[in-house]
C-alpha cells in the first residue's frame, strides 16, 4: 500500500473501502465486466446465449485459479491475458471461444477500475456524509463560542468557533455536489475496441456498451477512445479539492493544539504515547495522518496532469500511469477520511482558552469597531488614520488600550466609558458568525 499509515489507522473501521484494493478485489471486477460483456452481447444476437450463460457463470473468483494467473503472469508478461487463457479454461469449449470477444485490454481494465471506483465513492460519500454531520453538531454547539480570527497568522476580528466550522461545511458540500456531477462523466463503461471506434463490432458494439453500462450501473462513455484520459483524471482532481478542505482542518487542529494557543485538542486515550524521548508528548495522530496522506496526495495529480496529453490513439505508459494513480489516490484518500471523521467527531473545544486568547490583546481586535463608529464623525480615512496612531502606540509602548482610547480628546469627546468598555468586548462584535454557523449546520440537518 502507498498510503503514508501511522498506527492510528489500525484501530479506525475503513467500512469496507480497503478490500476494494486489493488483487482479489481488482480480478473479480474484472470478471463482472466479462460477465456483462457476454450477456450483453447475447441479447443482441452477437454471441449465442448458452455461451454468454456459461461464461457469466465462470465469472466468479471460486472458478478462478488464482495461483495458474500468477504462473501465467510470469510467462507471458502481460497483466490481463492470463486471466483471459483461465476464465476460457474454466467455460465449457464452446463457449470459451466468445470469452473477451470484440474489445480490448484497457475496455475491461477500466471500465473494472472505474467500477471499483465507484463502490469507493459511495463509501466515501457516507464518510463525508458523517463528517458533515459532525461539523454541524460542533457548529450549531459552538455558534456563539468565542474565538480570535486570524489573518496572515495574526490577530483580525472576532469571529465564533461555530463559524470556522461553517466555513468547512461550506466547502465540504461543495466538495461532495462536485464529485456527484461528476459521476457522469467518470464512472463509465469503454467497449469501442483498440481505438475507440467499435471497429470490429459496429454499430452494435455501441449497444452493448450501452447494455453494459446499464448492468453495471454505470454511464456509457460517448466517445470509448483509450486516449481520453482527463476524465480519470477530474476524479483524482476531486479527491484532491475534497483532500485540501479536510486538510485545512487537521491544520487548524495541529497548529491550534500546540501550548501556544491550546484551544482545541484531540481526544486523548489512557495510555497513548507520543514520543520515545519526551514523556510529556501527546501527539495530534488524526490530524498529522490527514496532512500527510493529503500532500502525497497531492503529487498523484500533478503526475496524472502529464500523463493525460499523452499522444495517439493509446499509450501504454500513461495508461499504466493513471492505472496506478487512480489506485493510489483512492488509497490516499480513504486514510484522510477514516481520520478526518474521527476528529470531528471527537475534538474537543476549549472554550476558556478561546476567550483568554482573543483578550490578549485587551481589545486591540475590535479597532475596526472604533474605527466604523468614529467614521460618522471624522469620515473614513481620517477615522482609519486615528485608530491607527491610537492602536500602533499602544501596542508598540505596551499601553493600556482602553486608557488610550479615554486619554485621546477625539475618542473622549465622542464616547463615554462605558460606551469605550463595550465598543472593546470581541463578544459584541463577531458581525453574523453565529448566524452563518446556525444556517451552515441546519443546511447539513435539511439534506
Amino acid at each position: 500500500m502507498r498510503a503514508l499509515y501511522d498506527s492510528k489507522s489500525k484501530t479506525l473501521d475503513d467500512r469496507g473501502m480497503k478490500t476494494l484494493f486489493t488483487q482479489e478485489a481488482r480480478v473479480q471486477s474484472w470478471l463482472e465486466v466479462e460477465a456483462a460483456l457476454a450477456l450483453s452481447q447475447a441479447e443482441v444476437g452477437m454471441i449465442p446465449a448458452a455461451a454468454a450463460q456459461n461464461i457469466a457463470e465462470n465469472c466468479r473468483l471460486d472458478r478462478i485459479d488464482m495461483a495458474e494467473i500468477e504462473r501465467l503472469l510470469r510467462e507471458i508478461g502481460h497483466g490481463f491475458v492470463p486471466l483471459i487463457k483461465v476464465l476460457v479454461k474454466a467455460c465449457d469449449a464452446e463457449s470459451g471461444k466468445y470469452v473477451h470477444y470484440g474489445v480490448t485490454t484497457q475496455n475491461i481494465q477500466q471500465t473494472a477500475q472505474l467500477l471499483l471506483a465507484k463502490r469507493f465513492h459511495h463509501i466515501l460519500h457516507g464518510f463525508l456524509d458523517d463528517i458533515l454531520h459532525n461539523l454541524a453538531m460542533m457548529a450549531h454547539e459552538h455558534h456563539a463560542t468565542l474565538m480570535a480570527g486570524r489573518t496572515h497568522g495574526k490577530h483580525a476580528l472576532p469571529i465564533t468557533w461555530g463559524y470556522k466550522a461553517a466555513v468547512w461545511i461550506d466547502e465540504l458540500l461543495s466538495a461532495k455536489e462536485r464529485m456527484q456531477e461528476a459521476e457522469k462523466r467518470i464512472f463509465t463503461v469503454m467497449m469501442g475496441g483498440a481505438v475507440g471506434a467499435f471497429h470490429a463490432t459496429g454499430e452494435q458494439g455501441r449497444e452493448v456498451q450501452n447494455r453494459v453500462a446499464a448492468r453495471l450501473r454505470m454511464e456509457s462513455m460517448r466517445i470509448p477512445s483509450r486516449h481520453s484520459r482527463i476524465y480519470r483524471t477530474e476524479l483524482i482532481a476531486n479527491l484532491c479539492l475534497l483532500a485540501t478542505s479536510l486538510h485545512k482542518i487537521a491544520e487548524e487542529v495541529y497548529q491550534t493544539s500546540g501550548e501556544e494557543f491550546a484551544e482545541v485538542s484531540e481526544a486523548f486515550t489512557k495510555g497513548t504515547v507520543g514520543s520515545s524521548t519526551m514523556p510529556q508528548k501527546v501527539n495530534p495522530k488524526l490530524a498529522k495522518g490527514i496532512i500527510g496522506n493529503a500532500q502525497k496526495l497531492y503529487s498523484v495529480l500533478t503526475s496524472s496532469l502529464y500523463a493525460s496529453p499523452r499522444p495517439f490513439e493509446a499509450d501504454s505508459a500513461a495508461y499504466f500511469l493513471m492505472d496506478a494513480n487512480i489506485q493510489e489516490s483512492m488509497e490516499l484518500m480513504a486514510e484522510i477520511v477514516m481520520r478526518a471523521e474521527e476528529l470531528t467527531r471527537t475534538l474537543l473545544i476549549n472554550k476558556d482558552r478561546m476567550r483568554a486568547n482573543v483578550m490578549l490583546t485587551q481589545g486591540l481586535i475590535n479597532s475596526e469597531k472604533i474605527m466604523m463608529h468614529l467614521v460618522e464623525k471624522l469620515g473614513k480615512d481620517p477615522a482609519h488614520e486615528r485608530v491607527y496612531q491610537l492602536a500602533m502606540r499602544t501596542a508598540h509602548e505596551g499601553l493600556d488600550y482602553a486608557q488610550v482610547l479615554r486619554d485621546d480628546p477625539t475618542v473622549r469627546a465622542n464616547f463615554s466609558d462605558a460606551e469605550i468598555d463595550a465598543l472593546l468586548d470581541p463578544a459584541h462584535y463577531t458581525g453574523l458568525c453565529s448566524l452563518i454557523a446556525l444556517e451552515m449546520a441546519a443546511r447539513v440537518n435539511s439534506h
